[in-house]
């Protein structure tokens, strides 16, 4: 598995032990896994690569099937809740790209525009961070009693 993964054996214990592969031992207490963990394996892979965490890797795998080798519609709906979770994060990131050298609200980077587009801190009430740059806007936080 090492081997065909390009992860190390230590790396594959680890995801084991996160449920995120399962071995069968075989009589000499080897692991055994799945050709199907191959691809389980680059999903995971991939998925921490653009920044899902392994509780969000987890949530995904465990809707596909155990006891059997996940077939191409099993892994196409896994691949359509990734992609809106993608879709979100990519969303995320433009708006960070565009907001990054104005008001971002309120992680502020200008104590100037802050007293325009967050006066007394507004930005706060939605909690606490960037709230402009999480996806908040200055109107949702202004409509805030």
């Amino acid at each position: 598995m090492a081997e065909r993964t390009g992860l190390s054996v230590s790396a594959i214990r680890y995801y084991e032990t996160q449920g995120l592969v399962k071995a069968e031992r075989s009589a000499g207490g080897q692991r055994r896994f799945f050709r199907s963990d191959i691809r389980r394996l680059s999903f995971v892979l991939i998925a921490q690569q653009v920044g899902f965490t392994i509780e969000q890797i987890r949530q995904r795998l465990d809707a596909l099937p155990d006891g059997r080798t996940p077939t191409k519609k099993d892994w196409n709906q896994l691949s359509k809740g990734f992609r809106t979770a993608l879709d979100e994060k990519i969303n995320s990131l433009t708006q960070m790209r565009e907001r990054l050298d104005g008001c971002i609200g309120c992680g502020c980077l200008s104590l100037k525009n802050c007293a325009l587009y967050n006066p007394q801190d507004r930005a706060y009430r939605k909690g606490a961070g960037p709230r402009y740059l999480m996806g908040d806007s200055p109107e949702s936080v202004a409509k805030q009693p």
